[in-house]
């Protein structure tokens, strides 16, 4: 949008301490629920909506969904693929965390544990587990996990680096979200290279919206949405 020329507002929820520069200007945090952002809409008379999120953040796509209704503000869902198990694959498929950290509950293993840092308190009952956790910004003082590993890394990441790391700390379990997409795919490559087994926590149930799965989709919507 910016090479384009179009006048817009980058939102973080603020769940990074140090978020890449962008080209356009940012706001960080949150609105207040749903209300908060229709009124965040009318008062900067915003013009539509991408919804860019994670597929994680449903409370966020739920709230842009009802805020657009109020606002009367159009709205697009920018949302990558989801992953597929392969014929190579060995997945085990749960609907949430809590049923992720059930699915733990048995001999100790070397678990690479893909979620982010919001929910780790919810594996710290498992002190069978070694596990490997990899964090965008490095660990709080109340860092949940005992017996664990913390990298500290950025992606996007790549198949060789998540093969060697998988290789390096043993995994013998990887327990991850069904984020899609291509940037942190490696990790899941690098599962069915090795032939190890998959926790995947399903995405979670979102509202009906207009999707667009590529970038090149959502900029045709705003062409159509500006007339440009």
């Amino acid at each position: 949008m910016a090479e384009a020329g179009w006048p817009a507002l980058l939102s973080y929820a603020g769940r990074v301490a140090t978020p890449r520069a962008q080209p356009v200007p940012v706001r960080v945090g949150g609105f207040g629920g749903a209300e908060g952002l229709a009124t965040f809409l009318r008062d900067k008379r915003i013009g539509q909506v991408i919804d860019a999120t994670h597929p994680f953040a449903a409370q966020i796509s739920r709230n842009a969904v009802r805020a657009c209704t109020m606002a009367d503000v159009p709205l697009c869902a920018s949302e990558r693929a989801a992953w597929t198990a392969g014929p190579q694959d060995d997945w085990t498929h749960v609907p949430d965390i809590t049923s992720a950290a059930a699915a733990l509950d048995g001999p100790g293993k070397r678990v690479f544990l893909a979620i982010g840092r919001q929910h780790l308190a919810d594996f710290a009952h498992l002190a069978q587990h070694r596990f490997l956790v990899r964090l965008v910004d490095a660990p709080a003082p109340d860092f949940p996990l005992r017996n664990a590993e913390v990298i500290v890394a950025r992606g996007p990441f790549r198949l060789e680096d998540d093969l060697d790391l998988m290789r390096a700390h043993g995994t013998e379990l990887l327990v991850t979200k069904n984020a899609g997409g291509t940037g942190a795919e490696a990790k899941i490559l690098a599962a069915r290279t090795l032939g190890i087994p998959v926790v995947m926590i399903d995405r979670p149930d979102l509202p009906d919206r207009p999707l667009c799965g590529t970038l090149a989709e959502v900029m045709d919507w705003l062409h159509a949405r500006l007339g440009v």
